[in-house]
């Protein structure tokens, strides 16, 4: 006799609800709340420095504050995305909206891309048609006041991303880092400047946008990776470590799993022995989803099924 598929869902690691609010909406609401600080930190940030950028005329500090102002617009798709994350499933999407995420990973992954064009555009331009840069030390107050708030920005989303497991958020952490050390570069320019070389401000701009591009290429692999669902593969390593190490467990195999926002769906397939009455294997079933849930705790719900069935 057949062992039917077992599956089973678990509302957190352990499987116990903790509290009255479903953890998806929990996650999602601490989510929201990073998005609207990492908002005001980095529009903070490009309001102080367009005001340095339209006294001193510096296109390495336009470059920098437009990709800052970008980095603060990307907050809005992504603050979309969570609120959609806590719409209930339904017959139409009975497995919830939280691929949403994916879309607003495209959606700002297009953001950064226009925020390289524009300042690539402006630092050519500059080469053309020279300007004087005046007012360095502003200009290099601006730099170190971009970092600090990338930097701010930086730390706050990857914490936020991590306890979630929202992809989305960590790499826009990361993103952010990046962008710190390229307002430093702002600091350069103006320094180059200061030390007789005018064109060091519009080489720091262009390699200001050149540096984006980068971001842009390591987000959209990223992004699309998950969105045509893709998972890095230490999580299977990880699922098939846990659960070979369950006791009755004779081989994992056919594992899958699948992103759907931050959290994991997953299939495994177990072998057991073959004379094991079907009340003993589905208790290794239940000890290899616990030890799963244990190991990942961005897993939402795994379904175990046996490779080969266990006589009755």
């Amino acid at each position: 006799m057949s062992v039917p598929e077992h599956s089973h869902h678990h509302d957190d690691a352990h499987g116990h609800t903790h509290g009255v609010i479903d953890p998806t909406i929990a996650s999602t609401d601490r989510g929201i709340w990073a998005i609207k600080w990492a908002f005001v930190a980095l529009f903070v940030t490009a309001c102080v420095q367009v005001l340095i950028v339209y006294l001193s005329g510096s296109v390495a500090l336009l470059a920098d504050t437009i990709h800052n102002f970008g980095d603060a617009a990307t907050a809005i798709p992504l603050w979309i995305a969570f609120l959609f994350a806590r719409l209930k499933p339904s017959k139409r999407f009975p497995y919830g909206l939280g691929r949403v995420e994916d879309l607003a990973g495209a959606v700002i992954v297009m953001i950064i891309l226009f925020s390289a064009l524009v300042a690539a555009y402006e630092a050519i331009d500059r080469f053309i048609h020279p300007r004087t840069v005046e007012y360095l030390w502003a200009v290099a107050a601006a730099s170190v006041v971009g970092f600090l708030g990338n930097e701010a920005v930086a730390v706050f989303r990857i914490k936020v991303g991590r306890e979630i497991n929202s992809v989305a958020l960590i790499a826009d952490g990361y993103h952010a880092r990046v962008d710190g050390w390229t307002s430093l570069a702002v600091l350069f320019g103006a320094l180059g400047v200061w030390f007789g070389f005018p064109k060091a401000d519009p080489l720091v701009g262009l390699g200001i946008s050149i540096a984006i591009l980068g971001i842009v290429w390591q987000s959209a692999k990223a992004v699309f990776t998950r969105s045509l669902d893709g998972v890095e593969p230490e999580v299977i390593d990880e699922i098939v470590h846990a659960a070979s190490h369950v006791e009755g467990v004779a081989a994992v195999m056919d594992v899958k799993a699948r992103w759907l926002g931050h959290h994991l769906r997953a299939e495994v397939g177990i072998e057991v022995a073959p004379n094991l009455h079907i009340p003993q294997a589905q208790a290794i079933a239940q000890e290899v989803e616990h030890e799963l849930h244990h190991h990942l705790s961005y897993l939402t719900k795994a379904t175990i099924y046996f490779a080969e069935p266990p006589r009755s």
